[in-house]
């Protein structure tokens, strides 16, 4: 097997953020992590449910973002909780904290991936959904699942 850089193999995918959200444009971070954070994500654990970007003097973080101790690690295991560090270009900063300042938006983790040998996330700038626009979207969803059954039958 190749070590293409546009292979993808997705290790967590937060799927309840589309229910929430509306997502308007996603970005490619890459993401600070230890050792034994690489090796627990290579083996699927984690969790992005809780997670949120938090955009700063400092840069962006994801916090709230769990990925559990590695059983195999030594005792110096890595803290399951710890804010990471997200790596953005300068002007992708930025336009984040532009558009979370001035309007209203929030940035949210969409999906945690490996692209060839490295980890990535996905992160992308959202608004979030009112109770109606969450009927709306689960109306047309129905609507196109009765198409494909009347296609098929």
């Amino acid at each position: 097997m190749s070590r293409d850089a546009t292979h993808l193999r997705v290790l967590i995918d937060n799927r309840r953020v589309r229910h929430d959200y509306r997502l308007l444009e996603s970005f490619e971070a890459g993401i600070s992590l230890l050792g034994s954070e690489v090796k627990s994500l290579r083996l699927g654990q984690g969790n992005l449910s809780e997670a949120y970007v938090r955009i700063g003097r400092d840069g962006a973080w994801l916090v709230g973002c769990n990925i559990p101790a590695y059983t195999e690690a030594n005792r110096e295991n890595h803290e399951p909780t710890r804010q990471r560090r997200l790596l953005l270009h300068r002007h992708e900063i930025l336009k984040l904290d532009r558009s979370v300042r001035q309007k209203g938006m929030t940035v949210v983790p969409v999906k945690l991936y490996l692209k060839g040998a490295r980890i990535k996330l996905e992160v992308a700038l959202a608004k979030g959904k009112q109770h109606q626009d969450r009927r709306q979207d689960l109306k047309e969803r129905d609507a196109r699942r009765e198409m494909q059954r009347a296609r098929r039958g």
